[in-house]
């Protein structure tokens, strides 16, 4: 869909700091984060809801969303936690209409911290963010490797 930024970011139209990108999904950090490391995944076929999304693709969205939420606990980023968010529709506050799920990295005792990055917004070190990220994917797949 031609209007659509994120399928403008898969088509590689439109700039993201990406955090990873298979046949399926693309992660990339929000360019309005709530906190550093936030994350959106999308599925690289433009689903406007969750109506449009086919379910064992949803299925593996939330899969990689996990994923994602243990790794920036493995980061450099300090998470202890995550908030995985998916606003479905108009409603529920869904802004940019192609199917997306939030990873919101959370630190103990960061609840003024969160409310004030909801209303700023502002971006972090894109790269160096990405980087970390990365890196705790990597150390989440060599624990998987030494089980």
């Amino acid at each position: 869909m031609s209007g659509c930024i994120f399928c403008r970011i898969v088509a590689g139209t439109a700039p993201a700091t990406k955090i990873f990108e298979d046949d399926i999904l693309l992660a990339f950090l929000d360019i309005r984060p709530i906190t550093r490391g936030h994350t959106l995944i999308i599925p690289k076929w433009h689903a406007t809801d969750l109506d449009d999304l086919n379910p064992a693709l949803g299925a593996q969205l939330f899969a990689f969303g996990h994923r994602l939420a243990k790794a920036v606990r493995r980061s450099d980023l300090g998470a202890d936690g995550a908030n995985l968010v998916l606003n479905d529709g108009k409603a529920a506050f869904q802004t940019v209409h192609h199917v997306h799920l939030h990873v919101v990295p959370r630190q103990q005792g960061d609840t003024l911290t969160f409310a004030k990055g909801f209303v700023l917004r502002r971006p972090h070190d894109r790269e160096a963010t990405a980087a970390a990220i990365r890196s705790g994917l990597d150390r989440l797949a060599a624990e998987e490797k030494a089980v």
